[in-house]
């Protein structure tokens, strides 16, 4: 992460949706919520997992994967 502005991730497997004050993602460590304001998504392959988010970052924040409904239902749910 850069100045709050720039983060760079390894390990992404999914994007399961996005907007511009949140990005939710699956990656190899579980779910992750980025939160903040004006979040644009610079680049991603997941072909090899990357991602680069540019905006103001507020929050990143994984959920330990359940079996029980999981982050995203109790998320949208």
């Amino acid at each position: 992460m850069q100045n709050r502005a720039q983060l760079s991730l390894t390990g992404v497997t999914d994007v399961s949706g996005f907007d511009d004050s949140l990005i939710l993602l699956a990656t190899s460590l579980g779910p992750l919520a980025i939160r903040g304001e004006e979040l644009h998504i610079d680049r991603i392959d997941l072909s090899v997992g990357q991602l680069e988010v540019r905006g103001k970052l507020r929050e990143l924040s994984y959920e330990e994967p359940t079996s029980e409904g999981g982050f995203w239902s109790r998320l949208f749910g």
